[in-house]
């Protein structure tokens, strides 16, 4: 439901004060916004799933290891295209009325820090769009082609994905959660709380993945380090 800011504007933030004096009403409807997200983001899952598959050497790699490349792929996409939009055009976001900017001002009602350009999400989100996204596709690209320092660029990008979402929470939980519509089951708990906690719990498992398979490679290296320096 649209609410009046201080300055006589309708718009549906919250708290119900906030003042947006840009603000235009999408005119894309919240179910074409989210089948277009979901649907792009499955479409690469089952594009990169496929080609993981496809020959050497990543037919050799198993369920477990093609789906970790698939989130590489959907959060390059994310980053660079839908976030990189945020950070180039967030000072217009609210008037303009182009697909991605409708698709902030929906994901705003659960988080309306986004549609004020609040600084935290500009640089936050600055950071993800131009730093993280494109390592996720130079990640996808050392698995596709089996590069040695695959694992590391893992390492480093589920690190800054998970820093980033801890902040993002942290940043919100310290200023009471006003700028969503608290226990709202779409806006609070679908667009606030778990579409940003995919971001702690994949980067999470990844980043253990990750530490397992270098403790192993560095073992490895010790064990012949170990037997050639025994052979002098």
């Amino acid at each position: 439901m649209d609410t009046t800011s201080g300055a006589g504007v309708l718009h549906p933030y919250w708290p119900r004060d906030l003042h947006i004096p840009s603000y235009v009403a999408n005119d894309r409807s919240m179910s074409e916004i989210l089948v277009f997200l979901f649907s792009a983001s499955v479409t690469l899952v089952i594009v990169t799933y496929l080609i993981t598959g496809w020959k050497e050497p990543t037919r050799r790699l198993g369920s477990w290891r093609r789906l970790a490349v698939c989130w590489f792929a959907v959060c390059g996409f994310i980053h660079s295209v839908i976030e990189g939009w945020f950070s180039l055009y967030y000072d217009i976001i609210p008037r303009d009325q182009s697909f991605l900017s409708q698709l902030w001002k929906e994901y705003s009602k659960g988080d309306s820090r986004y549609v004020i350009a609040d600084n935290f999400t500009v640089c936050v989100e600055t950071v993800t769009s131009w730093i993280w996204g494109p390592f996720c596709f130079w990640a996808v690209f050392a698995f596709l082609t089996n590069k040695p320092y695959r694992f590391v660029l893992q390492l480093i990008i589920s690190l800054g994905q998970l820093y980033g979402a801890v902040l993002y929470f942290f940043t919100e939980h310290r200023d009471g959660y006003i700028h969503s519509e608290f226990g709202h089951p779409v806006y609070f708990w679908f667009y606030f709380v778990f579409m940003n906690t995919l971001w702690i719990v994949t980067p999470l498992l990844l980043i253990v993945d990750a530490w397992r398979q270098l403790s192993a490679a560095q073992i490895h290296a010790d064990v012949i380090k170990t037997q050639k320096a025994k052979k002098k």
